[in-house]
């Protein structure tokens, strides 16, 4: 069974039009009313007779990723194979739902993503700040997530195979508007492969309620934590091989240079005598060879992408 859920915050004057372009491939949808103020779930109750829509309601807002594992957590219940998740706010053209789910139909993929960057004509009608915020986005999500392969990692419009999603442990993943993030971060720690979908992405009336300089200011924690535990689990919990060597050097030799060196040139500030050149050699050179360590390992991790799907795999 195709499942489709939507989160629904603000979204009172797109939300119908969504849920009519939705195909019949799509055998159950989830309407998730995270205690929006304009009673979309109310709404869309009061005007659909489609009998695959179910409205479920939140008594407090939880965010936009407390309302997808809600539907998550329901189609699972109710034996969904693949869930697709899409916006209420009409970005996102719903006839698309069939062309996004085919890469886990077909056992490429376990998580298929959207992505508004993969051609330029697509990003002629994105305003200009959310390129430059996405673009940023982008590649620190590369750098934290592993997956160097995708762009667009705040692109909402996605489809799970549910058996990935049984390995994602949702009650960890992030409620708000870090979900699609943490979503990457998750499915990285048990090596599930993730496809990117070109799409287009339309820009009317509808209010975005995610400020980029929020996320630039209140991120960086989360990245940080994300990419620490990403290393760890990847180079030296579940495995143990070139790259966790290359990580290694490379912080045994920086560290040793950094340290040494700022000790030196501090003793020769306070003694007032110039450090000699086999002294500066001495620190340079673990440094220069830190960094080739560094390349070396960005390298490995560049080719370390997951390509065998876990949902591809029978038990």
């Amino acid at each position: 069974m195709i499942a489709a859920v939507i989160p629904c915050y603000r979204v009172r004057n797109q939300i119908l039009d969504v849920l009519k372009g939705i195909g019949p491939e799509v055998q159950k949808i989830y309407v998730v009313d995270d205690a929006c103020p304009e009673a979309s779930g109310k709404l869309v109750i009061e005007n659909t007779t489609d009998p695959r829509i179910e409205v479920l309601f939140h008594k407090q807002n939880l965010g936009v990723g407390g309302a997808v594992k809600t539907g998550y957590r329901k189609a699972m219940k109710d034996g969904a194979t693949i869930i697709v998740k899409l916006d209420g706010d009409g970005q996102m053209d719903p006839h698309l739902i069939s062309r996004l789910i085919d890469p886990i139909r077909s056992k490429q993929a376990d998580y298929v993503k959207g992505n508004r960057f993969y051609d330029l004509a697509y990003l002629a009608k994105m305003p200009g700040s959310r390129k430059f915020g996405n673009a940023i986005l982008s590649f620190i999500n590369k750098v934290v997530n592993g997956y160097w392969n995708v762009m667009d990692p705040t692109n909402g419009f996605t489809a799970i195979a549910e058996q990935a999603l049984k390995h994602l442990p949702l009650e960890k993943i992030h409620d708000r508007f870090f979900f699609e993030q943490d979503m990457l971060f998750r499915l990285n720690t048990f090596r599930a492969v993730v496809m990117d979908f070109p799409m287009n992405a339309k820009y009317d009336e509808e209010t975005s309620n995610l400020k980029i300089w929020k996320v630039l200011f209140s991120f960086p924690f989360k990245y940080a934590n994300r990419l620490i535990k990403r290393l760890f689990y990847s180079y030296f919990l579940r495995d143990f091989n070139i790259g966790s060597l290359e990580l290694i050097l490379t912080f045994i030799f920086m560290g040793f240079g950094i340290i040494f060196g700022s000790i030196k040139w501090i003793h020769s500030i306070v003694s007032m005598h110039p450090a000699t050149a086999g002294t500066v050699i001495l620190a340079g050179l673990p440094i220069i060879l830190g960094f080739q360590s560094f390349l070396s390992f960005l390298h490995y991790d560049l080719t370390n992408i997951p390509q065998k799907p876990v949902s591809s795999i029978t038990v």
